[in-house]
């Protein structure tokens, strides 16, 4: 096999700006600043010649993918259970205590309780369950067939919980370290269906467990 799968966080929108938890489709916009870092994402993957850009259907990840894909030269598409982690009733809650009472549920999930959620949100199993299916068929559609690297563009919480059970990045790391607009992750495919992560937005790889630092942007 060869290629990577690349997974991208969006550029930044007026929720993030206003630290809502926006999580229900199709979600905000992308500010212009997500505009500029969204272009600015497709010229650093051209050197990478993808051969397949896709997104969830939240508005935030097309744009992203729609204004990333005209320097690499493809046209995106959006598949379904790529969008980010639902939270229930703390949907467009801006509040510090609705942030904390995600942020804890979330730690949980990747200390291995993966079935706690947030009143009426989803739990990781629910994550994992939607998500992995769809780059297990972009794996065996794509990568297993030699073409090369491909971007999923998706949410900052559905992103690093995928990414580190599926590369077994330990999950002090994944908590301490938060993905900032535009940033990516990077999944090797290996023998026997499994994956290994081998960059988290600028670290590279080995990774290890770290004091758990939180996010002031946990999600979106």
């Amino acid at each position: 096999m060869s290629g990577r799968l690349i997974l991208a966080r969006h550029g930044q929108t007026f929720a993030n700006v206003e630290r809502r938890l926006d999580t229900a489709l199709p979600g905000a916009e992308l500010t212009d600043l997500g505009v500029a870092q969204a272009k600015t994402l497709g010229t650093k993957l051209v050197e990478r010649a993808p051969s397949l850009i896709v997104s969830s259907y939240a508005i935030r990840a097309r744009q992203t993918a729609q204004h990333a894909e005209d320097p690499i030269g493809l046209h995106a598409d959006a598949r379904e259970g790529l969008h980010e982690v639902q939270v229930g009733e703390l949907e467009n809650r801006s509040d510090e205590e609705s942030h904390k009472l995600f942020m804890k549920v979330y730690e949980s999930w990747h200390a291995g309780d993966l079935r706690s959620r947030v009143p009426g949100g989803e739990s990781a199993v629910d994550v994992l369950d939607r998500f992995v299916p769809v780059l297990d068929a972009l794996r065996g559609d794509y990568l297993e067939q030699g073409s090369g690297d491909i971007v999923v563009v998706s949410h900052g919480a559905a992103i690093r919980l995928v990414a580190a059970r599926l590369g077994k990045v330990p999950g002090g790391f994944a908590i301490g370290n938060h993905l900032a607009n535009t940033d990516t992750v990077e999944l090797v495919p290996v023998a026997g269906g499994g994956w290994e992560c081998v960059r988290w937005a600028k670290f590279e790889a080995p990774f290890h467990d770290t004091a758990r630092a939180g996010s002031d942007d946990p999600m979106g």
